[in-house]
């Protein structure tokens, strides 16, 4: 599993689980969240293509959902990428 936030890998025992309160040992940020769950998918209904999950409001925050299961695949955080875009259009704008 990697972290939604800055994508540094966690090693989880194939036995363990993700807990509300677990974080990321290098940013910080809560890991049972949406943006870390395997059914997180953005085209989705609720952005969850788990049917039976309850909406969840912030998808970066940490929630109680039992229907969450680490992503074994890493996605950048959709933030990072926005505010990287209008950083680099400002800089176009007001650049040499």
């Amino acid at each position: 599993m990697h972290c939604w936030k800055c994508g540094t890998e966690i090693q989880l025992p194939a036995s363990s689980r993700v807990l509300k309160g677990d974080s990321c040992p290098s940013c910080d940020r809560d890991l049972h969240v949406c943006l870390n769950c395997r059914f997180y998918d953005p085209t989705a209904h609720n952005q969850c293509s788990e049917t039976q999950a309850e909406w969840v409001r912030d998808k970066e925050k940490a929630n109680y959902c039992d229907y969450f299961e680490p992503s074994k695949t890493s996605r950048p955080n959709p933030r990072d990428k926005s505010s990287q875009d209008v950083k680099s259009a400002f800089d176009k704008l007001f650049g040499d």
